[in-house]
Formats: structure tokens, C-alpha cells, sequence
């Protein structure tokens, strides 16, 4: 079997000088994305000056844009082939609008009230059409580049490392930089010149990053002319039909990445006001980031020892624990607060670091059901419910802070302390139930991906 699998190109191993030269693709775009859904909610209630509901409504419209705009995208990818490569030249062609489109989202200009949201519209809006035109090309990448599954877990592992390690950057490094360019202040008004300078020398080095990351990939795997010819926006639909392991992975994608954001995006208000302190929020962000670094390296042992459903339920059982504690124990208690945060976080990482490498196995599926390798069209599909899940730190958080009554730069109440505890705690807690129930339905393992392989192989053989 071993001899067959190899017959295919792509299938051999891959030089780690590539395998690391894709991955920081994904640190790149953490350093820019992550700003976005981590704190542009925290920027627009309280240094841009929107209210919490609006901001809310905004990412939903946008997230409606985006399930139009993504499967064109999805189409435009597969169907065309840049001079550098069908996937990788996106990277040249759009990291640097992307990073412009970020920098002017934490922008405030002197325009009134209308003027300011509608300011806010354009450049979100602006900033999540490119950001599309980096994230699908990119997550498709690794599909081109191997179809050896091994491969692909290790360039996961590696492309999960840099990623948290970006987050990691962003998370604990934001509010350092923001008040090292202000003068000292994090929300308000004298917090904006702050904002803007240090987004802009994150969207600079995210940028140089993604042009390093073109420059050391290189794509094995290629479709020929017929097959891009018959590419088409329907196939995206086609695709939701027949490939159940990608439906259920595209459900599980925006329950998880929305849970890791919604938890990420109201910690600055939960060190602020819960637990009054709001010089502690990057070590509070920091403890949410450390404990990928010891579950990614083990990730791809736990699957060989457990295989995929045990894992991804354990992962979601260890974050409910560290939800629940949360929520049991005073904000105010740093220590347990801490501790809390940690477990929470390391379960929701460890789900979230694997998913990303169950999707070239969707990708295989598709390919063995339809004879149609659609890396684009799946990860237009991946890439529309990521950011879904992403834009949920911003919506659940937004509506929820309206709801409980939340005004900003202000002495909270009672019911708004309670509703970001409940934003930060329970409500991630429930999101893990879901989580565990939709994961139960993925059937697919190693073994599976092997045969669908070498059939595969016996089709093309038959061809010839």
C-alpha cells in the first residue's frame, strides 16, 4: 500500500524547510486577524465610541457578505492559475491590501456619529473581503502541497505552533503597545493614536511575513486545465451535499473558533471590571495562550493513542471544566482565575489545533466522491464558517454587554459584572456541549483516508 500511495504526486514527504515556510502563513495572518477579533470590539465600544449593539449588528451584515463573497472566491481560486502558482500567489497579490484594510479598521477619524459608523462599515467590510483572498488561497496550500496524511498532521502541528504563537504576540503584546504609544491609556479617547500605531506595525510585519511564506513553498500537486475548467460557484453546494465529514467539520469550525473568540474578546472587560483591573489583562491573555504550546506538540500522539472522537471530546470536556470553575470562583481571585482560564483554554486550543488537520481529509473525501480535487471550493467553505465562528466574539459579547446593560468607561452594575461573567464562563461552557454532540457525527479517520487514497490511485491508473 505504502508503494501505491507514493505512485502519486505529492505524496512523499515534504522538506521541513517547506513544511515551516507554510506555517508562518498562519502566524502572519494571527498577527492581523487576531487583533481584529480579539479587540476590535473592546476599540469600537471604547476608544472608537459605537455601542455595543451596533458593533454586534455589524458583524453579523458582514458575516452575510461574506457567504456570497467566499464561494466566488473559493471559485476564482480553482479556477485560475497566478504566475506564481495556483494557491501561494494570492499571497503576493493581496497580503499587503490586507494589512492596509486591518490598520484602518482601528483607525478613528473626526467624523460625526453617522459618519463614524459608517466609516466602520467600509473598512470592516473592506478588510474581511481581502482578508478572504488571503485565507482561502493560503488553508488550501497544504492540500497542493501533499496528500501524504502524516505530512499533513505534522505541517498542522507546526502551522498550529506559529499561529498560537502569533496570537500569542497579539494577546499579550496589544496592550503593552498600545499603551507604550499612548502615553499610558488603553480605552478612551486618548487611547486612539495608540490603537492605530501599533496595528500598523502589526498589519507591516504580518504582511513581510505572508511574502516570506510565498517565497519558501512551492505546490506538488496540480490540477490540469479540464479540471479548472469545470470548476464552478454550484460546486461549493455540491460539496455540502455529498461530503457529510466536510458538513459536520464546517458546523464544528464556527462552534469552536467562535468560542475561542468570544472568550478571547471579553477578557478585557473582564479584568477591567470583574476583576478591576485592567493592568492585569495581559498576563490574564497570556495564561489563555501557554497551554498551546504544550498541547500542540503532543496533538499528533493523542490521535494516534485515541483517534479523532476521543480526543476532540476529551479536549471539549477539559474546556467545560475550566469554564464551570471559572464561573464558581470570584474574578478577584487572580489565582484560581488564572488557573481557570488555563484548563479552559487548554481544551479549546487543543480542539482548535486539531480540527485544522481533519481538513485535507474532507478534501480527500470530496475528491474520492466527485474525482474533483476543489481545495479552494472546501476551504471557501472552512474559511466562511472560520470567520463565522471569529465574528461570534464580537456578536455574542456585543449583544450580550447591551443586554446586561453595559456602558463604557464607566462604574459597571451589578447585572452588566454578571453578564460578562456569564460571556466569559457559561456561555463558553454550553458552546462545548454543542460542540461535543456535532463532533460525534465525524466518522472519518486514518485508515478511512488510506483506502479513499489508493482508490484513488486505481481510478487515475484506469484512466491511463
Amino acid at each position: 500500500m505504502a508503494q501505491s500511495v507514493e505512485s502519486l504526486p505529492g505524496s512523499g514527504r515534504l522538506p521541513m524547510r517547506e513544511k515551516f515556510g507554510w506555517a508562518t502563513g498562519d502566524f502572519a495572518q494571527n498577527l492581523i486577524y487576531n487583533c481584529v477579533s480579539t479587540y476590535l470590539l473592546f476599540f469600537y465600544t471604547n476608544v472608537f465610541g459605537l455601542s455595543p449593539a451596533f458593533a454586534a449588528t455589524m458583524f453579523l451584515v458582514v458575516r452575510m457578505i461574506d457567504a456570497i463573497n467566499d464561494p466566488i472566491i473559493g471559485t476564482i481560486v480553482d479556477k485560475h492559475t497566478t504566475r506564481w502558482g495556483k494557491y501561494r500567489g494570492w499571497l503576493v497579490i493581496t497580503s499587503i491590501p490586507f494589512a492596509i484594510m486591518a490598520i484602518l479598521c482601528f483607525y478613528t477619524p473626526s467624523f460625526g456619529s453617522v459618519g463614524k459608523m459608517a466609516y466602520a462599515y467600509v473598512t470592516y467590510i473592506g478588510m474581511s473581503l481581502v482578508y478572504t483572498t488571503v485565507n482561502i488561497p493560503y488553508g488550501s496550500m497544504n492540500a497542493a502541497m501533499t496528500r501524504n496524511d502524516h505530512e499533513l498532521i505534522s505541517m498542522n502541528s507546526i502551522r498550529m505552533f506559529l499561529a498560537q504563537l502569533g496570537g500569542l504576540v497579539v494577546s499579550f503584546g496589544i496592550p503593552i503597545f498600545v499603551k507604550l504609544f499612548s502615553g499610558g491609556y488603553y480605552s478612551g479617547v486618548n487611547a486612539r493614536t495608540g490603537w492605530f500605531l501599533t496595528m500598523s506595525m502589526y498589519g507591516i510585519v504580518g504582511a513581510l511575513i505572508l511574502l516570506f511564506c510565498f517565497s519558501q513553498t512551492k505546490e506538488h500537486i496540480h490540477m490540469t486545465a479540464s479540471q479548472q475548467a469545470e470548476v464552478k460557484v454550484s460546486d461549493l453546494f455540491h460539496q455540502l451535499v455529498i461530503n457529510v465529514p466536510l458538513r459536520v467539520l464546517a458546523i464544528f469550525f464556527i462552534i469552536i473558533f467562535g468560542l475561542m473568540s468570544v472568550v478571547n474578546s471579553i477578557g478585557a472587560y473582564y479584568m477591567t471590571y470583574n476583576a478591576g483591573d485592567a493592568g492585569l489583562m495581559q498576563w490574564y491573555n497570556l495564561i489563555g495562550t501557554l497551554p498551546v504550546f504544550v498541547v500542540i506538540p503532543l496533538t499528533p500522539w493523542l490521535n494516534k493513542k485515541m483517534g479523532p472522537q476521543k480526543l476532540m471530546q476529551m479536549a471539549l470536556l477539559v474546556a467545560v471544566i475550566g469554564s464551570v470553575l471559572m464561573f464558581m470562583i470570584p474574578a478577584k481571585n487572580i489565582a484560581l482565575t488564572f488557573l481557570g482560564r488555563a484548563i479552559q483554554t487548554a481544551g479549546i486550543f487543543l480542539a482548535g489545533t486539531f480540527e485544522w488537520g481533519l481538513v485535507p481529509q474532507t478534501i480527500t473525501y470530496g475528491e474520492w466522491k466527485t474525482g474533483k480535487r476543489e481545495n479552494g471550493i472546501i476551504n471557501a467553505v472552512i474559511g466562511f464558517f472560520f470567520k463565522a465562528g471569529m465574528a461570534m466574539g464580537g456578536v455574542v459579547p456585543g449583544y450580550a454587554l447591551a443586554a446586561f446593560g453595559f456602558v463604557a468607561n464607566q462604574n459597571q452594575t451589578a447585572n452588566s459584572l454578571l453578564g460578562i461573567k456569564l460571556t466569559a464562563t457559561l456561555i463558553p461552557a454550553v458552546f462545548c456541549v454543542i460542540a461535543m454532540i456535532v463532533f460525534s457525527f465525524y466518522k472519518l479517520n486514518n485508515e478511512k483516508i488510506e483506502k479513499m487514497n489508493d482508490e484513488i490511485i486505481a481510478r487515475k491508473a484506469t484512466k491511463k
